[in-house]
């Protein structure tokens, strides 16, 4: 059975895009059932206390009882399966990808499940999508690592389980491949959009023939009767803006929930749960999902007995009841309620705007699905995710302009606002940055193959501890493979040699077997995050095709030396972008300048110098050399330096060459 498993995994690494977009098709029918059972296991809790009520007959009083109990329940999952089972879903997925090499515990995707059913399913307030997300990106996370794809495989496995979450949650397949891109990934790079698209198209169907057309949101047609009415939605972008961005604060100020000292810690989601669903007695409409109310405000075609103020009551409620279910304990997202808050917003707006207007018949429900799209955009920061849903839940693009409109303008104000979203608000608190796409550039510039080390020494099973740690001295390795028989079985470093048991005697006893490796034709910086999700100073670089063949070693310092190398090359590439731009402007021309004394530039970096506008540095001569400057290059007293500019950027070097006053 194991050799079978092995072939397969062989098969799967090396027979290229065939096999991977095979495993995203897996990926997606694995996220769909996944998904169905969420949907499943919240229904379930639902009937169990809707029963329960025609048994004691408390009405919607059953939520005071029922709220508590369900947070409860996610708290004591979260406490018995580690961190990551209640909260949202979203920050921890973009944290697996970004920060911890695409890993995310296989655990927690059926803990998350559990926690998220009686959570919703009792009647506490939030979103289904949020920890779909963290479940579909488990998954990617187990099959990319139990088949030994590579690491940018595996993160692509994260993205595309995470969006075929929402893309399930919503049967919205293009919206989920959007999230995943958008936000997750925040990089639309062509190596991540096939597996993505696959895994999304494959979960939404999935999910449709299990769980069929009744429990999705859907949203008749509507259309923008009136262009005049561009302005109103103009308006409503504000309105829906303000009220994502009250959700956010809530979010903010509740995540500070603790519990009371000399008080058991159960106490919190106990307290949070009651608090919900004392609210949920007087505004049912702000528990659960809101999938039920949301969607008889997007088919509103007048007032229908809805007042203005009263939307506005739900909208402002629905971020208090969300956020404290989540900050209580519960595992519910923010994505559903932001959803919830716009559309309320939007039809609450189009209420009160009515009688004002009178220029042409307004649409309460083409309003809702606008606000939701604004709103969303506002909290996720993510626009182009909120239209593209908005699409897919109406089939038709009759709002195409308005949609546009509102979630621009609400990201481009939200974001001076509220520089955080409420998926990186957390993040931001802890002092955690993640990295953007152009973080990683430099590294992503050098191929570990490039800056790898030999393998000088090594150490065998067979060898003693007190032989390992002489030639760590000696070699001043912190760290040393272990080869039998030509081939790599383990490493060994000095921390298992510090905590070795008087019982040990060889390196076999204290190495790690079956160590973490990389391939030599991956990124740098996929090699530097991998580094940093496990906590090691060290990896072994093996053949592609044999993974037990060492041909290198990935050290710390080797992450130096791909520094500096990328440097140099960026550097190269942006100073012939500004040759190719400069040779077109009118006054631009070379010459020379000489450093003859102590100026501002002398023992500067070519980088680090304040050069002026329009001036790029072509080379700079050193006694009888020319050197081709690169970024780290430094300049001494005596250097002439060649450069290509406008005669304005001449004038401002000639201050950067007088001497210091």
């Amino acid at each position: 059975m194991s050799g079978l498993v092995d072939r397969t995994r062989h098969a799967l690494r090396s027979r290229g895009n065939a096999y991977f977009l095979a495993a995203s098709l897996v990926l997606g029918l694995l996220v769909g059932i996944g998904a169905s059972l969420l949907v499943w296991g919240i229904d379930i809790v639902r009937q169990v206390f809707e029963r329960s009520d025609e048994i004691v007959g408390v009405g919607r009083w059953i939520f005071a009882i029922s709220v508590p109990l369900g947070l409860l329940a996610s708290w004591l999952l979260d406490r018995r399966f580690g961190p990551g089972v209640a909260g949202g879903g979203v920050t921890e997925t973009m944290v697996g990808v970004n920060l911890e090499g695409g890993y995310i515990p296989t655990r927690l995707a059926p803990a998350k499940i559990a926690a998220t059913a009686t959570s919703l399913g009792s009647g506490g307030s939030g979103g289904r999508e949020g920890p779909i997300v963290l479940i579909g990106g488990a998954i990617g996370s187990s099959l990319g690592r139990y088949s030994r794809f590579g690491f940018d495989q595996i993160k692509s496995f994260v993205a595309a389980g995470a969006g075929a979450g929402i893309g399930a949650s919503f049967n919205a397949p293009i919206a989920g491949m959007m999230f995943a891109l958008e936000v997750i990934l925040s990089s639309f790079a062509v190596r991540h959009v096939s597996s993505v698209v696959v895994t999304s198209v494959a979960a939404a169907v999935t999910t449709q023939a299990l769980v069929g057309e009744e429990l999705f949101l859907r949203s008749p047609r509507h259309i923008l009767a009136d262009p005049r009415q561009l302005v109103l939605y103009t308006g409503l972008a504000v309105i829906a803006m303000l009220f994502g961005l009250l959700f956010l604060r809530v979010l903010d100020v509740t995540s500070d929930l603790r519990t009371p000292k000399r008080m058991p810690r159960w106490v919190l989601p106990i307290a949070a749960g009651a608090l919900v669903g004392l609210v949920g007695v007087a505004y049912p409409e702000t528990l659960g999902t809101g999938q039920q109310f949301l969607s008889e405000v997007l088919a509103l075609e007048d007032a229908a007995g809805f007042t203005w103020a009263g939307l506005f009551v739900v909208a402002a409620l629905k971020s208090v009841t969300a956020a404290v279910t989540k900050q209580g304990g519960g595992s519910v997202g923010t994505f559903m309620p932001s959803l919830v808050i716009g559309g309320a917003a939007g039809a609450g707006f189009a209420i009160l705007i009515d009688p004002i207007w009178g220029l042409s018949d307004i649409d309460p429900g083409a309003y809702a699905l606008v606000g939701m799209a604004a709103a969303l955009a506002a909290t996720a920061r993510a626009p182009l995710t909120a239209v593209i849903l908005v699409f897919e839940l109406t089939g038709d693009y009759g709002l195409v302009l308005p949609l546009m409109l509102a979630a621009a303008l609400a990201t481009f104000v939200g974001d001076r606002v509220h520089p955080e979203s409420a998926y990186t608000m957390s993040l931001a608190k802890k002092g955690i940055r993640l990295p953007e796409a152009e973080d990683i550039d430099l590294l992503d510039t050098v191929l570990v193959r490039e800056v790898m080390s030999e393998v000088d020494v090594v150490a065998t099973p067979d060898q003693s501890l007190e032989e390992c740690e002489a030639v760590l001295a000696t070699t001043k390795h912190h760290g040393l493979p272990v080869m039998d028989a030509g081939r790599l079985v383990g490493v060994i470093s000095t921390t298992d040699l510090d905590r070795a048991s008087h019982h040990s005697r060889t390196v076999r006893d204290e190495m790690t077997p079956r160590p973490i490796t990389i391939t030599a034709d991956v990124p740098v910086s996929a090699a530097l995050a991998q580094m940093a999700s496990l906590g090691i100073g060290r990896l072994p670089v093996v053949d592609e095709h044999e993974p037990g063949k060492l041909i290198g070693m990935f050290r710390r310092e080797s992450v130096v030396k791909a520094y500096h190398h990328a440097l140099g090359t960026t550097t190269g590439r942006h100073m012939y972008r500004e040759r190719l731009r400069l040779r077109t402007h009118p006054g631009a021309t070379f010459f020379e300048a000489e450093l003859l004394t102590l100026t501002p530039l002398v023992g500067s970096q070519i980088q680090d110098a304040a050069w002026p506008d329009d001036l790029v540095v072509v080379s700079v001569r050193r006694g009888s050399s020319v050197l081709i400057p690169h970024g780290n290059t430094s300049l001494r007293i005596g250097d002439v330096i060649t450069c290509f500019g406008t005669g304005e950027a001449r004038e401002e070097l000639g201050f950067l060459l007088e001497p210091h006053s």
